[in-house]
Parts: structure tokens; sequence; C-alpha cells
């Protein structure tokens, strides 16, 4: 067994970001992922840099611990094999507006009459019960609708999207939960069922539960916005030589903080005595907190701060992480000889499991990689894989360049 999830066969018709993360999620936990594409294949086959045309980075970080697959659902015959797959999967997940799905007679009445036990798991941009049920989302998009832009600025200036695919990933992360809890239902009833992840009102959950705020009150208690969150002074403070991300939070830490700073006056001050009052005077804080740390280096409040158990680490940058001592010490980056692309550096599996234990069982795959061997494991017969060649309907990748 490698990872809880070994033996679960997932039919995977996702692309982009958000549900190959979910799947990567799942295919990581020991799922059986097969990743379906179009000729054209994942768009994140050509994002960022590789070393050979529709390998890229990207694409190698969110595919891994899956296979592809190349079937045109357009075509008779490419619908008709995914169709006959289903009735041995026990998870469709897919990406694609339901009307479209439904075009395609792979709507989920279609699917639970394939597969009474099909956990058959959307992830698209809106709820199919309200007038945007319709529209395309992306995670640009998402984060402009929830308001994200507008929080990241800290309202003190341009609106900015946050610097990664956060709403996907999020949405990614949540469809994951949602498959394994229909799974988990599953094994109790016998029963399939459809689970809709829609992105905006789940990327809303996630944004609103800190940023409500005053206005979880009718009426109002002030406005939205978490006031210790929303300060545009909250950010890592500059050292005498580098930069150090710092939370003193709770009246002890403050306590320890402004004696080991060499500011015991302040703790006996009623505006930072507790943290409803320190809330209130954050703006003033953090502006204290920004002068005092400019007075010693990294390493000195690194080694005061941690004596005094307050909580403080270096800051790094992303090239700065890749030598970060703790990640090298629980092996969180992985060397990997990939077929094709060579010496790659990938992530590991960052949880850890007493049993059933997750590995990295396989490298990201060329397009249509497994195609005949996915097609051999679904029941299909050689001549049918062959007459779903001759046709188009799947196609297989060629050879290993130089192999």
């Amino acid at each position: 067994m490698a990872g809880p999830l070994d033996g679960v066969r997932v039919v995977d018709l996702t692309s982009n970001f958000m549900g190959p993360y979910a799947s990567l999620l799942l295919a990581d936990m020991g799922a059986d992922v097969t990743k379906v594409e179009s000729r054209q294949g994942d768009t994140t086959r050509g994002v960022g840099p590789c070393r050979n045309p529709g390998m890229s980075a990207i694409f190698l970080h969110l595919n891994r611990n899956k296979r592809s697959i190349v079937l045109d659902l357009k075509s008779a015959g490419g619908n008709a094999a995914l169709k006959r797959m289903l009735r041995g999967a026990d998870v469709l997940l897919h990406s694609i507006r339901p009307k479209s799905m439904t075009k395609l007679g792979l709507g989920y009445d279609d699917a639970r009459a394939i597969n009474p036990r099909l956990i058959y798991c959307g992830t698209f941009g809106f709820g199919q019960n309200g007038p945007h049920a319709d529209r395309p989302a992306y995670d640009d998009l998402i984060q402009a609708a929830v308001g994200m832009p507008v929080l990241q600025s800290r309202r003190a200036g341009p609106p900015e999207y946050v610097a990664t695919a956060v709403a996907d990933r999020v949405v990614g992360m949540a469809a994951t939960s949602a498959v394994s809890m229909a799974l988990f239902q599953r094994e109790r009833t016998g029963r399939g069922q459809e689970v809709q992840v829609p992105m905006f009102e789940t990327f809303a959950h996630f944004v609103l539960g800190d940023h409500l705020y005053g206005r979880t009150f009718v009426p109002a208690i002030g406005g939205t916005g978490y006031a210790r969150m929303m300060n545009p002074d909250r950010r890592p403070y500059r050292t005498l030589d580098g930069y150090v991300g710092v939370n003193v939070y709770t009246d002890r830490h403050w306590q320890r903080f402004f004696e080991v700073s060499g500011h015991p006056h302040l703790a006996d001050d009623p505006r930072f005595a507790d943290i409803h009052g320190r809330t209130e005077h954050i703006g003033q804080l953090y502006e204290f907190l920004a002068e005092v740390f400019t007075t010693r280096t990294t390493d000195e409040w690194l080694e005061l701060l941690t004596e005094a158990d307050i909580p403080i680490i270096r800051m790094n940058t992303p090239d700065t992480l890749l030598d970060d001592p703790h990640l090298a010490e629980v092996g969180f980056f992985v060397d990997q000889q990939h077929p094709s692309e060579g010496h790659l550096r990938m992530l590991g599996i960052p949880q850890r499991w007493s049993e059933s234990r997750p590995e990295l069982r396989l490298p990201a795959p060329r397009l249509g990689e497994h195609t005949e061997q996915l097609l051999a494991e679904y029941g299909f017969a050689r001549a049918e894989i062959d007459e779903l060649l001759a046709s188009g309907a799947a196609v297989a990748a060629g050879p290993v360049r130089g192999g």
C-alpha cells in the first residue's frame, strides 16, 4: 500500500491549476489518477520553463503520480471509451462547466446511470443555482470577485492580486476534502453522489472567515476587515542586516518583548494590556516594532526572542528557501530522475503517516504516455485499442526522445 487512497481509481477531467491540484493531492495519497487530456493537452504544459515542449515546470509539479491518456471526447469513439472507463472508476473529477458536461453526455445523471457508486465531483466557477452559473472563472477573477486585491493592498494603495494561485489551490484542497468525505460516506452506504465545489463561494468562505469582522453583527459593529491583518504595517521587520517574521501575540509575549527590548514601562500601558486594546492600537504597536527591530541584527533577534519564547523566524526568499536547514533535514525537496526531463527538484509529500505511507510513485506524464496501458487496464481488448488509435479517438505518445 502506497498511501491511504491506494486502490481508489480517479478519472480526472480537469486542467489548468485548480482541478489538477485537487487530483495531485489525491494522487499523492495513493489514488490511481487517470489524467484525461485533449490532443492539445493541459494548458499548463506550456506554462514556465521547460526542457521539452509540453513538460513545463508548472505542469511537472501539478501532475506527478498521475498517468495521461488522450481521448477526443467529442468523437463517438472517445466519448464511448470514457463512459466505459467510468464503470470501473471510483471518482470522476472535472473542472468543466456543467452544461458542457451535459452536452457531452457526461452529466451527473448520465454518470450515475453508468455507475451508481461513482463519486462525481465538479470544480467550476460558480454555484449552479445563481446568476453567474455559466460564467468562466480563473484564479485572478475569483480573487477580484471576493475582494482579495483590496485586502492585499491593505486599502492603502491600488488593488493587488496575491502572488500565487491562492484561489485555485484553496478550492483544489476543498475539492480533495469533499471527494475524500464522499468516499467515506460511500463506504457506509454503498452509494455514490454528486459533489459541487464552486470557486466563488468556496473562496469567499475562506476569506470572509477573517474579514467579515464587524459586519458579522446585525446591525454592524464596525466595518469589514480584520484590523490587525489589514494594517499596512503588518509585514516582516527590517533588522540591521535582513528581515525577520515575528508574532508578538499573547499577553505574555508582549510583556516579555517589552522587557527584553528595553521598554519595560510599556507593559503597564493600558492600551497594550490585553488583545482587545492591542487590536485597537495595532498601528502604534507596528510602528514601535518597526523601529525597535532595526537596532539589532537578525541573528541577535533570533537568539534573544527564541530564548524569551516569542515566535520569530528568519525571512526567506524563494531562492534561500531551497537551502533552508529545516526543509533539508525533513527531506522536503526530492531529487527525481525523470525519464524524459532529466534531473529535477521536486516537492516531497509534507505529511507524515505511521501507516499507509504515501510515496512519489510516478513522474509527471508526457501527453498520452499511458493511453494504451490505461485502456487495457480498464478492460479494452488490443483490437479495440488499435481501432481507437486508428480513428483518432485516442492518441498515444511516441517513444521518449533519444530512447
